[in-house]
């Protein structure tokens, strides 16, 4: 609509430019005629048209140059506004926006959105650089916290045999938490990046998904948990390492959070040209203002709960991120109290890996 209105604008200008010009014509035409009168001098048709219309064009031209300072001055005061913009944005100021010239339907109206949409992205981008940073030092600054307090602690020759053991295993956890945190940073950071090696494969998912189970048996076994898996025999072409990432990431977490004697269900099976792999748990669940969150990174529904169990706030973006990139869907549906449900969707032959470096093979296993 906007691009519409724009070259009708257009239009306008032109057919004013095209009226000014008639007059001007016109005018040369009475006045030349007024003077042919005056001085009773009657040239050839030729001439009159010749000097008609230099004289027309000569008005014309007085007549812009008595216009032109008003317009420039406007275009004077659009480009200072952008200068002034872009200046703000080179220093880091993205509260920027160009008001009024979009509303008055300047010609360089595309430009103007353009220049406000690039400082509410850069603006946007600020903040969530900021708010990462602020979770990192906070993640990194806990459990630092911790291991110094025990530390501390250790130095005082009357502990028994007892304590000193249970300050050295929360030692321990906190550097398992650390080292933990520091490899999905670097993970994260790798998968942004285009330079990740990506090897997609053909190979057997419900295969895949049974020896993650079973990799996992001591963890829920310990808890006593009831494994509940239905697994359709399905091929699929992808990355099987990154893969295998998502499935024990989604696995691990409904470990933790199922209670003890809960159940687990991982349900696999094939809908037309798609792959589906269902991880359900029966444990507190997730509420559902918190759903449409838990994939950014740091994010925690139940920040205490997580903060008990060792959570970053990293595992599921790493899980969005890996499944995004076999053009494949996450999704989630829970209910506080009765548990969630992650539902993964993966295309059984994607289209093309071609946005990714890749050295692949096919090989059925």
């Amino acid at each position: 609509m906007k691009r519409l209105w724009i070259m009708v604008k257009r239009g306008l200008v032109i057919l004013s430019v095209i009226a000014i010009l008639f007059l001007c014509w016109t005018a040369a035409y009475f006045i030349t005629e007024a003077i042919y009168s005056r001085f009773t001098w009657q040239p050839q048709e030729l001439v009159r048209q010749i000097i008609n219309f230099a004289l027309g064009f000569f008005l014309f031209g007085i007549i812009m140059s008595l216009i032109s300072p008003f317009m420039r001055k406007r275009e004077k005061l659009f480009w200072k506004d952008m200068m002034d913009a872009i200046n703000r944005i080179a220093k880091g100021d993205f509260r920027v926006t160009l008001d009024g010239w979009n509303e008055r339907n300047h010609p360089f109206t595309e430009l103007v959105e353009g220049i406000n949409d690039m400082a509410a992205n850069l603006k946007a981008m600020e903040e969530m650089r900021q708010e990462f940073i602020s979770n990192v030092s906070h993640e990194i600054g806990s459990p630092l916290t911790s291991i110094r307090g025990f530390a501390r602690a250790l130095k005082n020759e009357n502990l028994s045999h007892e304590q000193r053991i249970r300050y050295l295993d929360i030692i321990e956890t906190e550097c398992v938490r650390l080292s933990k945190l520091s490899d999905n940073l670097l993970r994260l950071a790798m998968l942004d990046s285009d330079r990740y090696p990506f090897h997609p494969v053909s190979y057997r998912l419900d295969t895949q998904l049974q020896s993650l189970i079973l990799k996992c048996e001591p963890q829920w076994a310990e808890k006593e948990l009831d494994m509940c898996v239905m697994l359709e025999k399905v091929v699929i072409t992808a990355d099987e390492d990154l893969m295998g990432q998502v499935w024990l990431n989604l696995i691990h977490n409904a470990i933790k959070f199922t209670p003890k004697g809960g159940t687990i269900q991982i349900q696999l099976q094939r809908h037309g040209k798609l792959a589906i792999v269902t991880i359900s748990d029966t444990g507190p669940g997730i509420a559902e203002h918190d759903q449409p969150r838990i994939f950014e990174r740091f994010y925690k529904a139940d920040k205490s709960r997580n903060r008990a169990v060792g959570g970053s706030g990293l595992g599921l973006s790493i899980v969005r991120k890996i499944v995004d990139m076999h053009q494949g869907k996450i999704s989630v549906r829970s209910q506080l109290g009765e548990g969630a449900e992650f539902t993964v969707e993966l295309p059984l032959d994607p289209p093309s890996f071609s946005s990714f470096p890749s050295t692949s093979d096919s090989r059925t296993k």
